[in-house]
């Protein structure tokens, strides 16, 4: 059995921020991530104005992501297409840049990091790994992002859960100029979908959508085919997707869900802290927050049963606002009216400003 002063499970963005924030106090944590090469996990990418200043304390620098900045927002929604100013320029990056970053500077600070390790269940404060070996920490930090840990589990969604899809969009001159340096939300009957460029001109192209709607398609690629001759605009920025363009899905994402309590001696953060509809743009940055936040708790000596509350009410605003607004854009008569208050960047900025977390 090893023992580590902080034991972090995830490689994700609040593993690492974890790492980092715990090494620039001088304290060593270790890394456990499952994958032996960082990948492209399922996610939109997008960081705000508010992310990117939380990456430069973490010694990310906004040029190092992506050189290009997103200026606008542009909305697409029941007939209607609204555009405004964001309050501030904002970042895309894919998450493969994005942890890569990470964990080297996590690296270069002095944490571990130990890679090709899948944790089975968390006992206590030990993780069992998928040998039958044993891993425990003096703090273990669950950063699994969307994977439950079986011991850990997050609640099941009762009803018509949500289903994440991403497609990465291959770049052309026809989505530069399409896209340019906006981030475009495209609402539809039972969900939406985000598009934007990321750092080498590709396109992400994420979508949250009701099961309802996915099975009544029939399949992701008969979903996306339906999308495009319904909606014609999204269909014109998804003219470069063949038939076998790969689909990312991820199954009942628990949107609205916020950890408000935890287990003795797990800090829960990232995803398995709270979640966030993906329209806001806010969860990288919720994941960060959760991650640097965890690692004061553990410096000074505060217990998850108070970490876990505390920061609970730090996502009460942004994740119930942010739910509202999706609840609101996944009906057609709430997409127009979505697409109308769009167009104003008072609004657009109010809205903005309500789902990014506090301090």
């Amino acid at each position: 059995m090893r023992r580590a002063a902080a034991l972090i499970l995830g490689g994700g963005p609040a593993g690492s921020a974890a790492a980092i924030a715990l090494a620039q106090a001088g304290v060593r944590g270790t890394v456990i991530e499952r994958t032996r090469e960082t990948g492209d996990a399922l996610c939109g990418g997008f960081l705000s104005w508010r992310t990117l200043r939380t990456l430069e304390r973490l010694g990310i620098a906004a040029e190092a992501l992506n050189r290009e900045a997103i200026t606008r927002v542009r909305l697409f929604g029941g007939g209607r297409v609204s555009e405004a100013p964001l309050p501030a320029p904002a970042r895309a990056v894919s998450r493969r840049r994005l942890d890569t970053l990470l964990l080297d500077r996590a690296l270069a600070l002095g944490a571990g990091v130990e890679r090709g390790i899948a944790i089975r269940r968390v006992e206590g404060n030990a993780a069992i790994t998928g040998d039958g070996g044993a891993l425990t920490g003096d703090a273990v930090l669950l950063a699994t992002g969307k994977h439950d840990v079986r011991g850990l589990p997050r609640p099941s969604v009762a009803t018509d859960p949500a289903i994440g899809l991403r497609i990465r969009l291959t770049r052309t001159p026809a989505l530069d100029r399409l896209v340019g340096d906006a981030i475009e939300l495209h609402l539809f009957h039972g969900g939406y979908a985000g598009l934007v460029r990321q750092e080498d001109g590709s396109a992400n192209l994420c979508l949250a959508v009701r099961r309802s709607r996915l099975q009544a398609a029939g399949s992701p690629a008969l979903l996306l085919r339906e999308l495009a001759r319904d909606h014609p605009a999204l269909g014109e920025r998804m003219e470069s997707l063949t038939g076998a363009a790969a689909i990312d899905a991820v199954a009942n994402v628990p949107y609205g869900w916020r950890a408000t309590a935890s287990v003795p001696g797990v800090y829960r953060i990232g995803d398995q802290a709270g979640v966030i509809p993906s329209l806001a743009g806010e969860g990288m940055g919720i994941a960060l927050a959760s991650g640097m936040a965890a690692a004061q708790a553990v410096l000074a000596g505060e217990p998850p049963a108070r970490f876990q509350p505390a920061f609970a009410r730090r996502l009460r605003r942004p994740v119930g606002v942010a739910a509202l607004l999706w609840r609101v854009a996944e009906r057609p008569g709430g997409a127009r009216v979505m697409s109308l208050l769009a167009g104003s960047a008072t609004l657009t900025d109010l809205a903005a400003r309500l789902t990014r977390i506090g301090r």
